[in-house]
């Protein structure tokens, strides 16, 4: 008799697409040309795929007028606008490779992303959340300032750049180029020879460099394929029927995969509509872009749908062309997906789950899977990829049912971390598996369910604790709207639990009626022995809970 145990190949009668993205770009705008493509509601910007295809030419040409060359690092530092995607198109038929440079960072975080990309030219927004990117640029490059012209000046401490590009025409320095002057460069490069460049790409030559937010070390710049990020993207939006009908709302970072890569991408090879709401998450403004547009799509990470569903004004939009999107980002909760089902109409709503490293997603929820399913699994595998479950402790493929760590492999493993070989070798082994470092287990029918990160598991005097158990339970009391359980230093039992708990706005709770919530309900080990009520969680830009900024706080704190 055969040994169980927890792997799953995504079989697909849909191949592959051998092409590259600026190929895949082109074959959308002849069969889609006159439906509309993308919508920057903030900018009051709209194209047609054919006048986003004329746009994405004439920048390309532009950046090839200004010497930009195949394999060249083209930074964006930048919010969600229109010029975005318009950069990760034009530089994807140049064969440059696009840097995402997270819109949050400082100097300090610039300068490690621009030196360790060896970023030749930078396109950055003027200023956005009381960032002014202009004057942190020039603290690193004060060239800049003195220049006589925008080819005119070399920056000492950062050699490799050599262009920048503003997208905000009244915050260019000297030596800055704005975005239209820019574009005005395109004239001098013609058409053709845009697209013998476009013809000389092959699909698996890097394209996008984005950099992990490490909560150790320095960040490091997964490198990823046109062939790793068309294809996800593509699979993503075919996991969720998506057609040139669909009218996606994206409220989620664009410098971050869920918005490039299952947004814009996603989107892009199936012909549906991109729909920027603002250049940041702001609740009113996406709901009103999904109930003026018809959106029938929407993404988020679980802390942006219970803020669009906490608005005042909830009850005023309608919804109800709303048919399909995406939670993901972080560990969704039962009741918030429950939620965005009964009262967003989003009755198709799937869950994503997969890190950058994999382009980004290795398993999503069909949008017919039973509901129980939906809320306590991430889903099924995706096409063309492979995961085994394995023990943290020998390496063994795990039965069933046991939690084990996550390993993808497939076409969507990233090419490496740029520049960074060892790095790569500690993430992928020679076997080609990528180690995610989560710990998952997988049912008799291969649907998976995260239960954390093996550095977030809590060992309690010899038992192992999963926080997100002690989080579902939580989430079903009433009068708690988000929760996050860490792990802190016991004398005692090795690590004591601890909740941080967010309340829904009206309600009250203590520290004595939480734990009497949980007494008789959930094994004495897993009631938490701390209890801290907060408004907010330590988060990344893109939405995720920094668990390890809350085990420090909490260690000063409590003085443990």
């Amino acid at each position: 008799m055969s040994r169980r145990i927890s792997y799953v190949s995504g079989v697909s009668d849909t191949p592959l697409k051998g092409q590259t993205i600026g190929d895949c770009f082109d074959d959308t705008v002849s069969r889609f040309g006159d439906r509309d493509a993308l919508i920057s509601r903030h900018q009051g910007l709209r194209y047609s795929w054919r006048e986003l295809r004329d746009e994405v030419d004439r920048v390309a040409r532009a950046m090839m007028a200004l010497g930009v060359e195949k394999g060249d690092r083209v930074g964006i530092w930048s919010p969600n606008c229109a010029e975005w995607a318009i950069t990760q198109f034009a530089t994807a038929k140049l064969g440059a490779i696009l840097v995402n440079i997270n819109p949050s960072y400082r100097t300090h975080e610039l300068e490690y992303a621009l030196r360790q990309s060896g970023t030749s030219t930078l396109v950055l927004q003027g200023a956005f959340k009381g960032s002014d990117y202009v004057a942190a640029l020039a603290e690193l490059v004060p060239e800049l300032n003195d220049a006589s012209g925008a080819d005119s000046w070399q920056s000492e401490r950062l050699p490799e750049l050599r262009g920048v590009i503003c997208l905000d025409a009244t915050r260019a320095l000297p030596g800055i180029r704005s975005w239209q002057t820019m574009r005005q460069h395109a004239d001098d490069v013609s058409p053709e020879a845009l697209a013998e460049r476009q013809a000389s790409l092959q699909f698996d030559e890097p394209i996008n460099i984005q950099y992990t937010s490490g909560t150790t070390g320095a960040p490091k710049g997964a490198t990823l394929s046109h062939h790793n990020i068309l294809n996800n993207g593509f699979f993503v939006a075919r996991t969720m029927k998506l057609d040139a009908s669909d009218r996606m709302v994206i409220p989620v970072p664009l410098y971050h995969c869920f918005g490039m890569v299952m947004g814009n991408l996603g989107c892009m090879t199936h012909g549906s509509t991109m729909i920027y709401p603002d250049q940041g998450f702001d609740p009113l403004l996406t709901l009103q872009a999904v109930s003026e547009e018809g959106a029938t799509a929407l993404y988020g990470v679980p802390t942006m749908f219970i803020a669009e569903f906490e608005h005042p004004d909830f009850e005023h939009f309608d919804l109800s062309t709303l048919r399909t999107g995406i939670m993901a980002g972080s560990i969704c909760p039962i009741e918030v997906m429950r939620r965005v089902i009964e009262r967003m109409h989003m009755q198709e709503v799937t869950i994503c789950y997969g890190m950058t490293e994999t382009s980004p997603v290795s398993f999503q929820t069909r949008t017919d899977a039973p509901l129980d399913k939906r809320v306590t699994t991430v889903g099924t595998i995706h096409p063309h990829t492979e995961v085994k479950l394995i023990s943290p402790d020998d390496g063994s493929v795990v039965p069933p049912g046991t939690p084990g760590e996550l390993c993808t492999r497939g076409y969507s493993v990233m090419l490496g971390y740029w520049n960074n070989p060892d790095a790569t070798q500690d993430a992928i082994d020679p076997a080609g598996w990528m180690h995610t470092g989560d710990l998952a287990t997988m049912d008799d029918d291969g649907y998976v369910a995260i239960v954390g990160r093996i550095k977030d598991m809590i060992i309690r005097g010899g038992e192992n604790i999963y926080p997100r158990e002690i989080e579902d339970f939580l989430y079903t009391h009433p009068a708690i709207s988000d929760v996050q359980i860490i792990g802190v230093p016991s004398e005692k039992y090795g690590e004591e639990i601890m909740a941080w708990v967010k309340l829904s706005e009206g309600e009250s709770l203590d520290e004595d009626a939480l734990k009497a919530f949980c007494q008789e309900r959930i094994a004495h080990f897993k009631i938490p022995r701390y209890i801290k009520f907060v408004d907010e969680f330590p988060m990344t830009v893109t939405g995720k809970v920094q668990k390890f900024r809350m085990r420090e706080e909490a260690v000063e704190e409590l003085g443990l």
